[in-house]
Parts: C-alpha cells; sequence; structure tokens
C-alpha cells in the first residue's frame, strides 16, 4: 500500500514536471534579413513613434551611467532587490540588437515576455502590462524601431544569484503572476476612459511603479495603484489613497502629464520628471487627457474635490503666518531661511512655479523621503515646471537641518502624526543621492 502510494506521488511528480515544461518550452522563431526603412510607411513610423514614447521606450533600454549611451542601445542599470539587470539593446542592429527579429518575435516578447530565441524574459521588462496592447500598436512599434540607427553596442550582464539566474524560473513565476491578454474595453465606460486605461495599465505601465510589490517581484494585484518606492522615491498612490489634502482632478493630472506641473500639487521631479518632460509631452493631447480621466475616476475625483476649497485657504493661510512678524520658533526661522522665500503664497491659491508644500505629497506620505530628495538633488530647468529651477541643498543643509524643516513642515503643514528618525532617514537618502547638480552651493 504505501509502496503503491509513494509511486503515485512520484508519477504526479513527474507528470506535473513534465506539464511545467512543456508549458516552460517555447521554440525560437527564426531569424531575418533586417527590413528595409522604405518598407514601412512614414505614417506606420510616425504611430510607432508615439508608441514608444508612451511606453517610455528610450528611457530604460539607454544606458546612464558610465557616461550615458545611445538611445535605445540597451545597457540601462535596474537596481532590484535580486540584483542588478541591465536592459537589451533594441535597436536594429543584427548582432547587438533586435536586427534580425520578425514582427512575430517582437509581438511574442511584448505578450509573452518571451525572446527570439524562446528565453523566457525577466519582468524587469513589464510585459505583465504590455501584453494589453493590440497587434496595430505592436506593429507600429516594430516599424519604429527598425527604422532607428542600429548602434553595435552590448550590454552588460545581469548580475542575478543563482537559482535566480536561471531563466526557467521565470516560467513559473509567470505560472504564478502572469495572466497574458489583450486589453478588453469596459462597456459600462465611455470612449476616453477606455484608452486612458488601456494606456495606462498596458503601454505607459504606470502600475509598474505605483503599485506595491511582493516577496517575490509581483504587483500586488489587490492593492493595485496603492503607491511603492522606485529608485530611492516613493511613487504615491494614484488611487484615493492618495492622502494630499486637494484632490488629484483630471485637470491637475492633466497639467502635470503634459507640462511637468501641476498647478496645486507642484512639479514632477525625480523618475517621474522624463514622463511629462521627454515622453508625454511629445504624443497626441486626445492620450494625455484620456490617461487623466482613466485616473480621475481611479481616485474618485468628482466625489472628493468637494473639500478641496477649504483645504486649499488653510494652506495658503499658513503660509502667511510663516513670514508675520518676529517667529520665535528656530525650526520655522531655519525654514524661512532656507525655503520660505521661494515657497511663499499668500492668496486665493499658489502662484503656478512656487509650489505650496502644504499641498505637495511629499509633505503627507508615511516617509519624508521624497522631500529629503528634492532637498538634496534640487530641480533643474529641465525638471518640474519648464525654465524653472531650485537649487540642491546638499552642501548647504546637514541631515539635522533637513530633519528640523521636515518636522517643522509635517507638524504645521499637515495634520498626520509626525515622522520619526528624521535625522537618521536624512542621511540615508543623502547616501542615494550619487551626483550633484554644479549650483549645489545656495
Amino acid at each position: 500500500m504505501i509502496k503503491r502510494l509513494l509511486a503515485g506521488v512520484v508519477g504526479a511528480g513527474v507528470l506535473g514536471g513534465l506539464g511545467f515544461l512543456y508549458y516552460a518550452w517555447y521554440p525560437p522563431i527564426a531569424t531575418i534579413d533586417p527590413p528595409a526603412a522604405s518598407s514601412f510607411s512614414a505614417e506606420q513610423i510616425e504611430r510607432g513613434r508615439i508608441v514608444a514614447a508612451e511606453g517610455y521606450c528610450a528611457e530604460c533600454h539607454t544606458r546612464t551611467d558610465m557616461g550615458g549611451g545611445p538611445e535605445l542601445a540597451g545597457d540601462y542599470k535596474m537596481e532590484t532587490p535580486f540584483g542588478a539587470i541591465y536592459s537589451s539593446n533594441i535597436t536594429p542592429d543584427p548582432e547587438m540588437g533586435i536586427g534580425r527579429w520578425s514582427e512575430e518575435a517582437l509581438r511574442r516578447a511584448m505578450r509573452l515576455g518571451v525572446s527570439r530565441k524562446g528565453v523566457h524574459l525577466i519582468p524587469a521588462f513589464p510585459y505583465d502590462h504590455f501584453t494589453k496592447m493590440t497587434d496595430q500598436d505592436i506593429s507600429d512599434l516594430y516599424a519604429y524601431l527598425m527604422t532607428r540607427p542600429a548602434v553595435h553596442m552590448a550590454r552588460r550582464p545581469n548580475e542575478l544569484p543563482f537559482p535566480l539566474s536561471l531563466r526557467i524560473g521565470q516560467a513559473a513565476w509567470k505560472l504564478l503572476f502572469f495572466t497574458p491578454g489583450i486589453y478588453k474595453p469596459d462597456p459600462s465606460h465611455d470612449a476616453l476612459w477606455n484608452r486612458g486605461a488601456y494606456l495606462a495599465e498596458g503601454n505607459a505601465h504606470c502600475g509598474a511603479c505605483h503599485t506595491p510589490r511582493n516577496f517575490m517581484g509581483a504587483e500586488k494585484k489587490g492593492s493595485m495603484y496603492d503607491g511603492a518606492v522606485v529608485d530611492g522615491w516613493i511613487a504615491p498612490p494614484l488611487n484615493d489613497k492618495n492622502p494630499t489634502p486637494t484632490t488629484w482632478t483630471e485637470d491637475e493630472l492633466y497639467q502635470y502629464l503634459r507640462f511637468g506641473v501641476a498647478p496645486l500639487h507642484g512639479p514632477a521631479g525625480g523618475p517621474m520628471s522624463p514622463v511629462p518632460h521627454r515622453f508625454l509631452s511629445q504624443v497626441p493631447e486626445y492620450d494625455v487627457h484620456a490617461i487623466a480621466h482613466y485616473y480621475a475616476d481611479v481616485d474618485h475625483a468628482a466625489e472628493r474635490e468637494k473639500h478641496d476649497k477649504a483645504a486649499l485657504a488653510r494652506a495658503m493661510e499658513q503660509s502667511k503666518i510663516d513670514l508675520i512678524g518676529p517667529n520665535v520658533d528656530p525650526d520655522a526661522k531655519l525654514y524661512q531661511g532656507a525655503c520660505a522665500a521661494c515657497h511663499y503664497n499668500a492668496a486665493p491659491s499658489p502662484v503656478l512655479g512656487r509650489p505650496d508644500l502644504a499641498l505637495n505629497n511629499a509633505l503627507w506620505l508615511d516617509e519624508p523621503t521624497n522631500l529629503f530628495q528634492v532637498m538634496l538633488r534640487g530641480l533643474t530647468a529641465e525638471e518640474g515646471q519648464s525654465g524653472i529651477a531650485m537649487p540642491s541643498f546638499y552642501n548647504a543643509l546637514s541631515d539635522a537641518d533637513m530633519a528640523r524643516i521636515a518636522a517643522y513642515l509635517r507638524r504645521t503643514r499637515t495634520t498626520l502624526p509626525p515622522w520619526t528618525d528624521l535625522e537618521k532617514k536624512a542621511a540615508e537618502v543623502r547616501e542615494t543621492v550619487k551626483t550633484i547638480p554644479v549650483n549645489s552651493s545656495h
């Protein structure tokens, strides 16, 4: 009896293993001669340029360290909890890039996360979002990529430890966390909402940064858009868990995504800055409106903005109080000397380019990470609002100074509990800041 039971268990294990291997195996797709640029129409290439911009392809496929690299030639270093991963060369170079890939091979990579050679791709390439893309968008993207300058440049090998370096393990990850399939419009919403959802959930892969991940690096589906830590910054919630006192309305979202600054919420900094400036400023306005329309619904903006008028009035009043008479609070004096000249607003609303910190995400998040990042890095004239810069205070403020300013702002600009261990956290964020702008003194 026991022998039969053991034999059954072994047999089931063998069958399960064979079934998994069948699931995991993909054949190579034959190489092709690199297609001539003239084989694609100008209209298709332009549509593909828009698809590439809305997917931020150049952001993750262009090296930024080691002096930078040619656009789309890969070797962009992505730090993950599992080790460093380097992006692929997606120029049409026949040896180092995808010049010998057919359109079918690109479609399989986008939809299923499998390379031309049949190798499972690491989900740092967000195929769990790209799987939602239409055939037309992938075809147009192929036309665009195949007409870019070919760059003969190799990428560095990934730094994943064994057994994570075994690509067959990615098949197991997919079995647990990946559901392939093209986006299906929701008939309960209008065309603008569905266009926004298609872009946000698919090509633009917003959830890849704004959704927390589990211990295996997969997005937590039950916490969609709840916010997450990305590259040493906090990507704030995009849903109604966003804690700012004024609502991210459809117009605020549009202004932010299109121009890099929202009138009430301030500028786009850190990893978010290239999204409006480098990419979404170059695509049709309708698509940006669609994304804003979709997230305003996710955020329940229409129901929440009724409280905005009172929150705005409180913020403006607090901004005025800071500069009334001699202030005995030494933390307030430090804030006045370093920050108030640029962040002061009288009424009835903030001046564009002079963000009111009481309305900014950075003060309302659970941690002071983003506030410290901006203090240390500053914002260049190419980030945030076009032509307006904030200097870095890397050399001007100590960790203790930053902690005092953060504590002061948290207790005077929000209704939330104080942050803890501020000086330690300031030092930790300082360690992540590797490059300081030339104007680092203030």
